[in-house]
């Protein structure tokens, strides 16, 4: 049975120039890109597959689509679901693929909604606005999720906000009609949380700050009454000394080991590559390099994590870079691909 990957990349439309979601087919070997359409989803800025990888979630002006993702990698649109408020900025879906999770940034908004049987979208499950104040005007004096996700067990929700400066983490009880806020963790004023991952064994917790620059490691451990998060780390995403208010941590990606963990560096226009411990949790940066581009609001690591893409949203293009693994090294190997407003990279591997 041969293996087809094709990547998915969302896009904003302001400027007229796209579509929303561009399909590429991909060549492992060689961490290219070739272009083979576009479709129609106004300013589609988040993309995420499913668990079993045959559909495909787009943030739209509208709300979120759904996609069937074809044997040939196309894609066949199931429904698009309203979520009552703005549009969000970031998508997750539950281990079990039975919910799909979304960030509101403009509203302060979470909203989770069911998925169906056939991977379309259901009926809005629960909801929540945050409120508060946070401490720099406009950037983060009031509500931002930037990211929300069911924990691997499925027995919690985190949501994170960057502009309160907290993650609220909520008990999760799908036939429950309100979310049970447990606990919370309060992070520093005017640090920006955000954006968060486990590692691949559920141990740790990874969270990089936008405005502070850094990553800060958490060990996780579930009491049965509410998550306990205690702190084990923390390292700045850039090795850029003195004034960092033009940088801003913008994505981070963890390879499937646990062993590695990249990072990047809106403004600065770096990635940052980190040897991790999946023992200990224990993080160290490797290299920080350019990566030819301006603004890189997503990264992603091809299937074989032999390649990483980048999208850079203020230069209209794509990246791409074999990774060296033993020098901690990130080396262009390919042509940037010019594409508007770039703004989410995902990539899907098809059995034919």
């Amino acid at each position: 049975m041969s293996k087809k990957v094709m990547a998915y990349v969302g896009s904003y439309c302001y400027n007229g120039k796209n579509k929303g979601i561009s399909i590429f087919d991909v060549d492992l070997e060689r961490g290219k890109f070739t272009f083979r359409k576009e479709i129609d989803e106004y300013n589609c800025s988040y993309i995420i597959r499913s668990r079993k990888k045959d559909k495909l979630y787009a943030v739209s002006e509208y709300g979120v689509t759904s996609y069937i993702i074809k044997p040939d990698g196309d894609l066949e649109k199931l429904n698009t679901k309203k979520i009552n408020g703005m549009r969000g900025c970031h998508l997750s879906v539950s281990m079990d693929d039975r919910f799909l999770c979304v960030a509101g940034y403009h509203d302060g908004k979470c909203t989770i909604l069911r998925i169906n049987e056939d991977g379309s979208l259901g009926k809005i499950s629960h909801q929540f606005y945050d409120q508060g104040f946070g401490s720099v005007a406009e950037r983060t004096f009031r509500p931002h999720i930037s990211c929300c996700r069911i924990t691997t067990d499925g027995k919690y929700l985190f949501s994170v906000d960057s502009g309160i400066d907290q993650i609220r983490i909520f008990r999760f009880d799908e036939n429950a009609e309100m979310l049970e806020q447990v606990s919370a963790l309060r992070c520093e004023l005017g640090s920006s949380p955000r954006f968060f991952r486990f590692s691949p064994d559920g141990k740790y917790m990874y969270l990089i700050y936008e405005i502070k620059d850094a990553v800060e490691v958490y060990s996780y451990e579930d009491t049965g009454k509410a998550p306990v998060l205690k702190k084990v780390k923390e390292i700045l995403t850039t090795t850029k000394e003195g004034d960092i208010s033009q940088t801003a941590a913008a994505a981070m990606r963890v390879t499937k080991d646990g062993r590695y963990m990249f990072v990047s560096n809106a403004g600065e226009n770096t990635v940052s590559m980190f040897k991790a411990d999946p023992e200990t949790g224990d993080l160290e940066m490797m290299s920080s390099l350019p990566i030819s581009g301006d603004y890189p609001k997503d990264i992603s690591l091809f299937p074989d994590e032999k390649h990483l893409a980048v999208a850079n949203y203020a230069s209209n293009e794509l990246s791409f870079f074999k990774i060296d693994y033993e020098k901690g090294l990130l080396i262009m190997s390919e042509r940037n691909i010019p594409i508007p407003q770039p703004n989410s990279i995902r990539f899907i591997t098809i059995e034919e």
